[in-house]
């Protein structure tokens, strides 16, 4: 390749036949990603540069790129990063990826910040990740403070660059701990949203996923134990401490257990209502529930 003149058509075309041969679901969209990451130019820009060749730095970037492809290796860890919503957010290796399903997590709990009287609603995000939820609720809800808390020292470490890159430091506290156990006491009661992504995957279904996945993605953020549910029912038992009068608890779940996870929530005392939402694909995905007032 180094004696060759690649342009960006033809390593675009390369690329896309080779990711192909190697099982890419996407491989043109692939390749424009990975040619995006390389060259610094928008998808828009790579078709106006046909012919432009491809520096030697930006060669052996594309040459790595397609090589973790190539392996299954995710874009998003490839690229090191991942549009959501109306952010860009930074990911690595170690940290849960964030889903297009998630945002329908996000809009849920946006309705909570919305529903409440307070001046400046709280909210709680557990299993914060890269900072999605956290960031994405603090960006669109300027008067909204947020407090997002996660077990894994890198992922709290990724989320506090990404909330910093975002100009939002000021506004969401990452706090490592396990669950709520890094919250300070004095906030119990105060937050008008309890919102999580927890691991939900039962233990059994874990390696059936996809190798993209389970083969890359950590554990921790995957296996939710034998019914998916670990997490969530250590959630649902500290929700009426965390959340203030008619607060709103948002948890994202696996399809298969989010309705036995709202019959839980139905069997406890001191909630108003209960429903279970549908994922952009029209599958059970997000359980929302409120306190009574």
């Amino acid at each position: 390749m180094a004696t060759e003149v690649w342009t960006v058509r033809r390593i675009l075309t390369w690329t896309t036949g080779y990711l192909e041969r190697k099982g890419d679901e996407h491989p043109r969209l692939s390749a424009e990603w990975l040619l995006s990451n390389a060259t610094g130019l928008s998808r828009v820009q790579i078709y106006m540069n046909f012919d432009r060749p491809l520096t030697p730095d930006e060669l052996d970037l594309m040459r790595d790129g397609v090589r973790r492809r190539g392996a299954g290796e995710p874009l998003q860890y490839v690229t090191g990063e991942m549009p959501f919503r109306h952010i860009v957010l930074r990911c690595e290796r170690g940290v849960l990826i964030p889903r297009p399903e998630t945002e329908i997590l996000v809009d849920a709990a946006l309705e909570g910040v919305d529903a409440s009287d307070a001046d400046m609603p709280r909210v709680l995000e557990v299993g914060t990740g890269t900072g999605c939820i956290a960031c994405s609720i603090a960006g669109e809800r300027e008067q909204t403070i947020v407090v997002a808390t996660d077990i894994s020292p890198q992922a709290a470490t990724l989320a506090r660059r990404n909330e910093e890159a975002l100009g939002l430091g000021a506004r969401v506290e990452i706090v490592e701990c396990d669950l709520v156990d890094g919250v300070p006491e004095q906030l119990m009661g105060t937050f008008a949203v309890l919102v999580s992504n927890p691991p939900y995957i039962p233990s059994a279904v874990v390696p059936t996923l996809p190798m993209e996945v389970q083969g890359f993605e950590p554990g921790l953020a995957l296996d939710g134990g034998p019914d998916g549910l670990n997490v969530f029912r250590r959630l649902l038992a500290v929700a009426p401490k965390i959340l203030a009068s008619a607060g709103m608890l948002c948890v994202e779940l696996f399809e298969e257990n989010v309705h036995v996870a709202a019959d839980l929530v139905r069997a406890e005392p001191g909630w108003s209502t209960v429903e279970v939402r549908e994922d952009l694909t029209h599958r059970p995905r997000v359980l929302v529930a409120v306190r009574e007032a």
